[in-house]
């Protein structure tokens, strides 16, 4: 007898459908998107590669937990595709931006929304969940990152997504901040993966 999963199921009662070909389908696809993006790299490619290497089990970590997230796809990727640029523009991670306003492309998100992340909440060009993924990012990119604000959001995001969702959003997020800080604190630069292309800017500070 085959082994059928149980589909989640949202706050809301919405039936989440269960791993499968979909899931799948949208490794698939992020992997051609990473393929992709760097096919388009130009410059300084081995910025982190010449630290990391020295250390070789945080090497080796790092991509194992990179790997890990790119093969974990209960949630659609364009809203962790929004979600990562979002903390990346707060870090003002160039490196991150260049290549997530990539993935981002090949995720189907539009320039409009990618010039419209430091003003998400005023723009049109989202829909209200992608609103509230953002403001997650937003929330959990912030320091410090305690409140009514990321319990309140969260509690919101069970209304469209599954607890198994909203902790693969989750990852996703506070593994950019790692991203974004490592990269930052080693002088990582960009690569020219958005060279002539719509990309996502560092998020000014509020003096």
């Amino acid at each position: 007898m085959a082994l059928r999963l149980a589909p989640e199921t949202a706050s809301n009662g919405r039936q989440i459908r269960p791993r499968g070909q979909e899931d799948i389908m949208r490794a698939f696809h992020r992997l051609w998107g990473y393929a992709k993006a760097f096919s388009q790299s130009k410059r300084n490619r081995a910025d982190l590669y010449r630290w990391l290497i020295r250390r070789p089990l945080i090497l080796l970590a790092t991509g194992w937990y990179e790997v890990s997230l790119l093969f974990s796809n209960r949630l659609d990727p364009r809203y962790k595709e929004l979600a990562l640029l979002k903390s990346a523009g707060m870090v003002s991670c160039e490196f991150c931006l260049d290549i997530g306003s990539a993935l981002a492309r090949t995720a189907g998100i539009s320039e409009q929304q990618l010039r419209d992340l430091p003003v998400y909440a005023e723009s049109d060009a989202y829909t209200d969940v992608e609103k509230l993924v953002l403001a997650f990012a937003e929330a959990m990119t912030a320091t410090p990152a305690v409140g009514d604000d990321l319990a309140e959001i969260r509690e919101r995001l069970l209304e469209h997504f599954t607890k198994g969702q909203v902790a693969e959003l989750a990852a996703e997020i506070a593994w950019e901040n790692q991203r974004a800080r490592l990269n930052q604190a080693l002088g990582v630069r960009p690569t020219g993966m958005s060279d002539g292309e719509a990309c996502a800017l560092p998020e000014r500070r509020a003096s």
